[in-house]
Formats: C-alpha cells, sequence, structure tokens
C-alpha cells in the first residue's frame, strides 16, 4: 500500500515536499517513482528511485527543481519541489515495481498510491 502526502495549493516560485510511505509488501517495491497527471493531460514521470542504492532518475523538466530522496527506515520516499510554476499543477502519484528498472512508463508500476493534489497559484 502507498500513501501520497504533501500536496497543496501553494504560489508560483515556493517549494513543497511530497511524501509517500509504503507499507504491506514493500520488500516487493524496488523501485518507487513520481508520476503527475494534470486535467486532460497523459500521466507523466516526474522523478524515480531505487530503494537499495538511491540511484536516482528525473524526467528532463524536473531537473534541477524537483528531488527525489528515500528513508529506508521510515519506507518513505519524499518529492521534494522547488521553484514552483502554474504548470507544475496536477495530481500527483507515487507507484512501486518489482524491478531494479527506473522506467518511464507508468504502465511498467504494478503499485500505486491515492494521488495527492498540488495547485500551483500565478
Amino acid at each position: 500500500q502507498l500513501q501520497a502526502s504533501g500536496g497543496g495549493l501553494v504560489q508560483a516560485g515556493d517549494s513543497l515536499k511530497l511524501s509517500c510511505a509504503a507499507s504491506g509488501r514493500t520488500l516487493s517495491y524496488y523501485v518507487m517513482g513520481w508520476f503527475r497527471q494534470a486535467p486532460g493531460e497523459e500521466r507523466e514521470f516526474v522523478a524515480g528511485i531505487t530503494w537499495s542504492t538511491g540511484r536516482t532518475a528525473y524526467a528532463d523538466s524536473m531537473k534541477g527543481r524537483f528531488t527525489i530522496s528515500r528513508d529506508n527506515a521510515k519506507n518513505t520516499v519524499y518529492l521534494q519541489m522547488s521553484i514552483l510554476k502554474p504548470e507544475d499543477t496536477a495530481v500527483y502519484y507515487c507507484a512501486a515495481r518489482t524491478s531494479y528498472v527506473i522506467d518511464y512508463d507508468g504502465r511498467k508500476y504494478g503499485y500505486w498510491g491515492q494521488g495527492t493534489q498540488v495547485t500551483v497559484s500565478s
């Protein structure tokens, strides 16, 4: 089970930190990813991280502004977002997959959280 939290309404230029707490079959979660979906848009990959080594990957448009991290002791993955823009407005989802490959395709992830809304006002 994945529980995402931390979303909210912020202004452009602000920062926000999302959390994703994993429970249950956590040993099966080799890779954790963050995705987002804006109204009328396709779901897109934001960032991913491996539980074991902390290796990360980012979508090009998020590099330098977003940072993914994990706390193995807390079974929690974070997404630190900075210099937020109105176009970052979306529902953000965390996901997990039973593979060591950080895949950009959400269809490769078998476990999903419920999503948390991030709204950035201009």
